[in-house]
């Protein structure tokens, strides 16, 4: 499968820059900006048992090495194609290092400070608005692709969109203004049922039951890794980005 088939799959869009997040006149610092923070979304560590996690950490490198590279740029820009063969996105390439070469000493903590300082800010809610445009008012995407979005954020992403949309900013698109309540419960049935194995892993695991040991849990999965890793880097290298066999690839993608 293709890059631009891959991101379709992954990101529901086959669009290199929306994948990052960005436009297309965006600078190359827009670029890199838009791939750091992609790429904390789908940190393996941060979005636990998550098996596309990983995909979609090699996928991110992808699109990144085409939008900073100006020649790959251009042919992409101008016939919507990438050359599937060429150094840029060979199969046996290292991610985890490409990426340790552009944001050296990212740790956990790191992650930890961006997500408490993102949510609630205007970033945020330009992330939102954007989103909203990008995914047509689907809910479903947009929790998906706004940062550090859980289930319990859903009400307040949603009054960030409805401000909006009262104010003239936003278009009021009918897969939002009348999703369908089944929509809202199945996303509802998945956080509980998520919730519920928490709990009760929390149970067996001996933790008191309130929300603060619920968030231990999952700090508690990932503390063998983070104690024996001196950054965040370092980790996705030794835990999720093995280096894969050459497979086979197609010649170009469409965009």
């Amino acid at each position: 499968m293709g890059l631009l088939e891959c991101c379709e799959g992954l990101f529901g869009t086959s669009n290199l820059y929306q994948v990052l997040g960005v436009e297309k006149e965006a600078s190359e610092a827009e670029i890199r900006r838009g791939y750091y923070k992609v790429s904390l979304q789908v940190h393996p560590d941060r979005v636990p048992d998550n098996e596309q996690a990983t995909e979609k950490f090699q996928v991110l490198g992808k699109v990144y090495a085409i939008l900073s590279d100006k020649e790959q740029r251009a042919v992409y820009d101008e016939q919507g194609i990438v050359d599937e063969e060429s150094d840029t996105l060979r199969q046996d390439r290292s991610w985890d290092e490409y990426w340790r070469l552009l944001f050296p000493k990212i740790t956990v903590d790191d992650i930890k400070a961006f997500e408490a300082k993102y949510k609630g800010s205007e970033e945020e809610a330009s992330d939102v608005r954007k989103s909203y445009m990008d995914h047509k008012g689907n809910m479903d995407r947009i929790m998906v692709s706004v940062l550090c979005c859980t289930y319990e954020d859903e009400p307040r992403i949603r009054e960030i969109i409805e401000k909006a949309i009262a104010a003239g900013e936003l278009p009021a698109f009918d897969a939002f203004t009348n999703e369908p309540e089944k929509k809202k419960a199945a996303r509802k049935r998945q956080a509980n049922r998520e919730k519920r194995e928490a709990e009760k892993m929390t149970k067996d695991m001996g933790l008191a039951d309130d929300e603060d040991s619920l968030k231990a849990l999952i700090q508690k999965r990932q503390k063998s890794r983070e104690q024996e890793m001196d950054s965040f880097l370092t980790d996705l290298e030794a835990k999720y980005c093995k280096k894969g066999g050459k497979g086979r690839a197609g010649k170009k993608g469409k965009k």
